[in-house]
């Protein structure tokens, strides 16, 4: 299912793009996503077919084009397939519920799993940026996960560690996605400078191989 939200030029095709795959925790990762784009807070929500979103922002004064991908429920639940996902995903957040422990467990294999296929990859040399999210801090008296094991766990993977209550802060939901799209913003800078030569060094290469053939030719 693709859905565009609040964004009337969503394919304007001279914006580039950025993808964030978003998995974990059926009902947390839903309403994070939500909660982002509407600014509104569901509660527990499941849901049987994948979906991408796609939302205009704004970043250091350019407008690109976001796509949220949304796996459905029983990808999360299971063992994910990130095979894709890997080869297209400038970046992942993955969401756990902090009053229950299985859900972390599936963060931590999840997370394991990204590292692997990223160095396997062709994007081995690029730096992936994934986002360790603990959700549901209003209820810490149902506390599963302790702060200080999502902070080693991040540690561990190198990712960002976050824990909030996405019912209650918007403000830091934004916040995630809005670094999440800055530094996949700048990996994407890095891959066109990487694949563009700079005009300096055309030019010199240019007038090297046109005296060069001049000077054989004498």
């Amino acid at each position: 299912m693709l859905l565009d939200i609040g964004n009337k030029h969503a394919d304007a095709s001279d914006r580039p793009h950025l993808c964030v795959c978003v998995c974990v925790c059926v009902c947390a990762r839903a309403a994070l996503i939500v909660r982002f784009l509407t600014r509104r807070f569901i509660g527990e929500y499941a849901s049987s077919t994948e979906c991408i979103y796609r939302k205009c922002v704004s970043v250091d004064g350019r407008q690109i084009n976001l796509e949220l991908y949304d796996p459905c429920s029983q990808a999360c639940e299971g063992k994910p397939v990130l095979n894709d996902q890997i080869h297209w995903a400038d970046g992942f957040i993955l969401v756990y519920d902090i009053t229950d422990r299985s859900s972390f467990r599936t963060a931590k294999a999840i997370v394991h799993q990204i590292r692997e296929l990223h160095r396997g990859s062709a994007k081995r040399d690029i730096d992936l940026h994934i986002f360790l999210v603990g959700n549901k801090q209003d209820l810490c008296h149902m506390r599963e996960v302790q702060h200080e094991e999502g902070q080693r766990l991040a540690a561990e993977f190198h990712c960002q560690f976050y824990e909030l209550s996405v019912a209650e802060h918007y403000q830091e939901v934004a916040l995630i996605f809005s670094k999440m799209v800055q530094n996949a913003n700048l990996n994407s800078k890095a891959r066109e400078r990487r694949r563009r030569p700079s005009g300096s060094k055309s030019m010199a290469k240019l007038i090297n191989n046109v005296f060069g053939k001049r000077r054989k030719s004498v």
